[in-house]
């Protein structure tokens, strides 16, 4: 059986494209590129948590609207 391998050996891939190894710089990345793909999918809605759709309310306000509250009040 082989040995597991100590944390400062490990090289871990690119959650992108898996490629070896990541740079620091973009971690868990390997470039710019590769994580500026990710964004775009979180942005485009690419990735999403599993369960049922929730129903917008339009009747509560969203938080960051100033609604009926105004600082003038």
């Amino acid at each position: 059986m082989s040995q597991p391998v100590p944390p400062e050996k490990r090289q871990p891939k690119c959650a992108q494209c898996r490629k070896n190894p990541v740079s620091a710089e973009y971690r868990p990345f390997c470039s710019k590129r590769c994580a500026d793909v990710d964004l775009g999918k979180w942005l485009n809605e690419g990735y999403a948590i599993p369960g049922p759709p929730v129903e917008d309310d339009e009747d509560s306000p969203r938080p960051g609207d100033a609604g009926d509250m105004s600082a003038e009040d």
